[in-house]
């Protein structure tokens, strides 16, 4: 079995005039939800064998948050491909992930994070600022991860400065 979370970068700051998408850092209400949501994912005990991340100014913070509350040792991989990415580009980037991964943490945006949990079928609604979905393979290669062998687990909602699981 493989396991895939799904993290979107919490809140952001307003963009200021000629400001690159790329270079947007976390609004300080973004850093401290970025907190809350490793906190809670300690809380979990989930233990990534491989953080992914987009290398957005937004995405590199909460990779670093989450990567240090988690007790990542790793080095965090921050791929490219992941900023402004079509859902093959993502699908590509987990599918070729080595087998010796069964967990990975995947930071990234949206449109492309919503339309990765439509495409596999498993989430049909806007990931929004902070929420990180868990999902499921029914498979042991990356390669072989597709929306027949996904399943749902939950997500987790920032609301009110506490989780909502479903």
């Amino acid at each position: 079995m493989k396991t895939l979370y799904i993290m979107r970068h919490p809140h952001k700051e307003v963009a200021k005039p000629n400001q690159d998408d790329f270079d947007i850092k976390l609004s300080p209400e973004g850093i401290e939800e970025a907190k809350k949501v490793a906190q809670n994912l300690h809380s979990l005990n989930i233990k990534p064998d491989l953080i992914v991340a987009s290398p957005a100014n937004r995405t590199r913070e909460t990779a670093e948050i989450v990567s240090e509350i988690l007790n990542y040792e790793k080095n965090v991989m921050y791929n490219e491909v992941l900023f402004q990415a079509y859902v093959n580009e993502l699908m590509e980037t987990i599918s070729y992930t080595f087998d010796t991964v069964n967990e990975m943490l995947l930071i990234g945006h949206n449109p492309s994070l919503t339309a990765l949990t439509i495409t596999l079928n498993v989430y049909r609604e806007e990931i929004k600022p902070g929420e990180v979905i868990k999902i499921e393979f029914d498979t042991t290669s990356w390669i072989d991860i597709s929306k027949e062998n996904a399943r749902f687990i939950w997500i987790e909602k920032p609301i009110y400065n506490n989780f909502l699981k479903i």
